[in-house]
């Protein structure tokens, strides 16, 4: 035991002196799995199935506008469910939120829980729909990847607003300004409605940079348990 113990200890410290990324981990975002199980369905497809007696919800793929409809009629259709495991590439913001809301509304009534299991990865929007939970847990080698929202994606907007001037730039800017003071008002809300410390905004989320630039493609956080603990993201440790 002592020796696999100084194996391991060895292992680390020479990953941490050389900067080597560790295996299986992404080079541009080494807190965080380089192919990140999140599944590849477009809009997010809701499974219940029985599990040791108890319903599982299973909540797969992209987060998109119809989420919050389907899952309430699942949770109402469901009323055994008990426990929701998410894992998603993120997408549609504000269906996130939402969908993170009703989840709080049922979990009052039925205690459910939210769990990201290991190997899945809850990412973007998918963050405030596993948020929802009275109850979360992260199993060991379950990842909460968060990032820093973007409203300048779309760099073909951009490149025509430039070319058509001035005036048009700074309307865009304007529109960007006003949309993102609007999205970090209604995250700071959810937050404290769904009992996360506040201060996961400010640490960690708001400060990945939102697009890769060059010679620096840092975009992605995946949070350690310390951290999910510290900031009331889970609030049940893993069995």
């Amino acid at each position: 035991m002592r020796r696999w113990i100084k194996s391991v200890t060895l292992t680390a410290a020479m990953l941490a002196c050389t900067g080597a990324t560790p295996p299986g981990m992404d080079p541009d975002n080494p807190t965080c799995p380089a192919s990140p199980s999140w599944s590849d369905y477009k809009t997010m497809v809701l499974t219940p199935f029985k599990r040791s007696g108890e319903t599982v919800l299973l909540a797969e793929g992209r987060v998109d506008s119809g989420l919050p409809a389907r899952l309430e009629k699942v949770l109402t259709d469901n009323p055994a469910i008990s426990e929701i495991w998410v894992r998603s590439p993120g997408g549609d913001a504000r269906a996130g939120n939402a969908a993170g809301l009703l989840i709080r509304k049922f979990s009052k009534e039925r205690q459910m829980v939210t769990r990201i299991p290991s190997g899945w990865t809850c990412f973007s929007a998918c963050n405030f729909v596993f948020m929802g939970g009275r109850a979360r847990t992260i199993d060991p080698g379950g990842h909460f990847m968060v990032h820093m929202f973007t409203m300048t994606g779309d760099q073909n907007v951009i490149q025509s607003s430039v070319a058509l001037g001035t005036a048009s730039t700074t309307e865009l800017i304007s529109d960007v300004e006003r949309e993102a003071a609007l999205m970090a008002t209604e995250d700071n809300d959810l937050l404290i409605r769904l009992d996360v410390s506040r201060d996961l905004l400010s640490d960690i989320m708001y400060r990945q940079k939102a697009v890769a630039t060059e010679g620096d493609r840092s975009t992605r956080r995946c949070l350690t348990m310390e951290e999910a603990l510290r900031y009331n993201v889970v609030n049940v440790r893993p069995d």
